[in-house]
């Protein structure tokens, strides 16, 4: 049995893409006593408000519109951007924050560490190159793909 994501995501991508957007990630989840669907969509210029409410709109019609309602409770739907620090869920995202600051999570430490943050510099077949800050000193790093458990840009301070 698919999970609904799977079951919406044909639905809705065509929507975001169709206002010249990239959708980035969805989610179905519960809050306290609600569920929410949340659609996260970018472009290149960062998308707007205007944009975010045309993508609602025609993401409730297709929704309501669906021969079998697939939602076992009834939820709020919310279009918006990924934020700053958006999630890397795709290896073509990874790939298109190629010198990027970014924060990578991992399974299993790295270097010593749960996790780090620099500048992507190559993203290979196996692993990927960041340049991490050590104290005052720039450094590379190689991490291998299957330990990254998340993968977000990050804002450096």
């Amino acid at each position: 049995m698919s999970t609904i994501i799977e079951q919406v995501r044909p639905i809705i991508e065509p929507i975001v893409t169709a206002q010249d957007c990239e959708l980035v990630d969805l989610e179905y989840v519960k809050e306290g006593p609600n569920w929410y669907l949340r659609v996260y969509a970018d472009n290149a210029e960062g998308i707007s408000l205007e944009e975010c409410a045309k993508i609602s709109e025609e993401v409730s019609e297709a929704l309501d519109n669906m021969e079998k309602d697939i939602f076992p409770k009834a939820y709020f739907l919310e279009v918006s951007s990924p934020g700053a620090e958006r999630p890397l869920k795709t290896e073509e995202a990874i790939k298109n924050a190629i010198g990027e600051y970014v924060h990578f999570d991992y399974y299993v430490h790295q270097y010593g560490e749960k996790f780090h943050e620099g500048y992507l510099q190559e993203v290979s077949d196996d692993y990927y190159i960041l340049e991490v800050m050590d104290k005052t000193r720039k450094k590379e790093l190689t991490i291998d793909k299957t330990a990254v458990s998340n993968a977000r840009l990050a804002i450096k301070f």
